[in-house]
């Protein structure tokens, strides 16, 4: 479904001619290509889930994210423009993200339902945040508030 709407919309950016668009589909595309093949055996060939893709995005969101703080350390505002202008077309593809009153809650809900009362028990409330909430909650924010609240 994700990756037929990736697909998709690569076709309409190169009708468009528009190059921004159409070069960080190209790169979502290869990206997911690359985990397929990773994944590949000889029982499983139809390729990554929606949400492995939603987390391949997320992941490709915070590597841009990295070389924001880089290019901009490193006085070079118009490479940063181009990263924050590929998370733009990313985040685009993935799921209305989670306020932050929302990530408190999910976050509390979480810890309650296993009972967690102390660090040690954070990545079981992070495996159900991330079963529950894939694509749509922020895991960065969320573990820090996890932390938070059990630290």
């Amino acid at each position: 479904m994700l990756r037929q709407r990736l697909n998709d919309a690569l076709k309409e950016a190169m009708k468009a001619k528009d190059a921004p668009r159409t070069s960080t589909l190209r790169l979502i595309l290869a990206a997911i290509k690359d985990r397929d093949i990773a994944n590949r055996t000889a029982d499983a060939r139809d390729g990554i889930s929606d949400d492995d893709i939603l987390k391949l995005l997320q992941s490709m969101i915070k590597q841009r994210r990295d070389s924001i703080e880089a290019y901009t350390k490193g006085n070079r505002p118009e490479l940063a423009q181009l990263e924050q202008d590929e998370i733009g077309i990313i985040e685009s593809y993935l799921p209305a993200q989670m306020s932050a009153a929302e990530i408190d809650a999910a976050v509390d809900a979480a810890i309650a339902e296993i009972k967690a009362e102390s660090l040690k028990q954070m990545g079981q409330v992070m495996a159900v945040l991330r079963e529950r909430f894939a694509g749509s909650l922020d895991m960065g924010k969320a573990g820090a508030r996890v932390k938070a609240r059990l630290g």
